[in-house]
């Protein structure tokens, strides 16, 4: 039986969708890849329904992914905007005849289960409370040696991988993913494990 989304979710393309409504119900929207960048329509109708509430955005974690959720995440006010993020797993989509060109897995490769782990994880599935932010800061990130300091970006990557997110997480992207996921005592208790 298929779970039902809370919220609007953004994601690449047609496969991902296809795969995300094989598993949910809910209001998918494409940015047709870098069509966003000059699909004014589409741009506008994400906005009017983030002045509504809450919407998420589910990307690959590579480059291009990366590239669009900047894209939405400058167009939608922060607190309006759920990140979802895949781990980086290497590999190939089956229909694809070889590995995209950073050899890693999207949204359409990842198993429903890695998938309604997220979901529910970030609170937007119905019968899902929605995680309270323990605001994590970008100074609680400093503190623990994550960013601002030597070694900061190798222990940056550490703990994503430890918490199976992409390596391409920057400090200021960080605080937001980390308060959905843990606690600043669990962060704490990870740093002096890395």
């Amino acid at each position: 039986m298929k779970r039902r989304l809370k919220y609007p979710l953004i994601v690449e393309g047609k496969y991902d969708k296809a795969t995300l409504c094989s598993i949910v119900e809910g209001d998918i929207l494409l940015t047709d890849g870098f069509r966003i960048y000059k699909n004014k329509e589409q741009l506008s109708l994400i906005r009017q329904l983030a002045q509504k509430g809450p919407v998420a955005i589910l990307t690959d974690s590579d480059r291009a992914g990366f590239a669009i959720r900047g894209h939405l995440a400058g167009a939608i006010p922060p607190e309006r905007l759920i990140q979802v993020y895949i781990p980086e797993i290497y590999g190939k989509e089956r229909r694809k005849a070889a590995p995209g060109a950073e050899g890693k897995l999207g949204v359409e490769g990842m198993t429903p289960a890695v998938l309604l782990g997220l979901l529910e994880q970030a609170g937007l599935l119905e019968g899902c409370d929605a995680p309270t932010p323990a605001a994590i800061t970008k100074a609680d990130l400093y503190r623990l040696g994550f960013c601002g300091g030597p070694g900061s970006a190798e222990r940056r990557r550490a703990l994503c991988r430890r918490l199976d997110l992409p390596q391409g997480l920057s400090a200021n992207a960080l605080p937001g993913v980390l308060s959905r996921l843990l606690s600043l005592d669990e962060l704490t208790r990870l740093a002096d494990l890395l």
